[in-house]
């Protein structure tokens, strides 16, 4: 284990119910890091996608694979803890998103995310989504790290 939940925290704003990323188990930085989000029939998501049938919405999928970047990213540019805590990651774009099979409750979404080049604040990636080895989401995307 790389990093555990009170860790993501110390890096991600993000809080119940919106923190998608349970542990990161590998980092590389500036280069490529992996983690996973346990997908559980409790998440409030699934009251309304879809009753009798739940499906762990695509944006959920993307919206993790975003926070894992940021964590890539903030890793990356190897701050002090009050440094990190000034900064925030801003989404800039989501392209080539696309949604392989269905993720269901019970998954565990692996996130797989590289670094396609990165200049100053701005940092461009590749997200990859796997359950099971499976490959059931990909996305590039561009974010930003920017003072609070």
């Amino acid at each position: 284990m790389i990093m555990d939940v009170m860790e993501i925290q110390e890096i991600l704003p993000h809080r119940y119910p919106f923190l998608l990323v349970d542990r990161v188990t590998k980092l590389d930085k500036n280069e490529t890091l992996s983690a996973y989000k346990n997908v559980s029939i409790s998440e409030n998501i699934f009251q309304g996608h879809f009753p009798g049938h739940p499906i762990y919405p695509g944006v959920m999928i993307l919206e993790g694979m975003a926070q894992a970047g940021g964590i890539l990213a903030f890793k990356s540019m190897d701050m002090s803890k009050e440094e990190a805590a000034q900064k925030v990651v801003y989404f800039m774009s989501i392209d080539n998103a696309k949604f392989r099979s269905p993720v269901k409750p019970g998954d565990q979404l692996e996130y797989r995310i590289s670094v396609i080049k990165h200049k100053g604040s701005i940092w461009m990636l590749k997200g990859e989504a796997y359950v099971d080895e499976k490959l059931v989401s990909e996305a590039e995307l561009k974010a930003m790290i920017v003072d609070k």
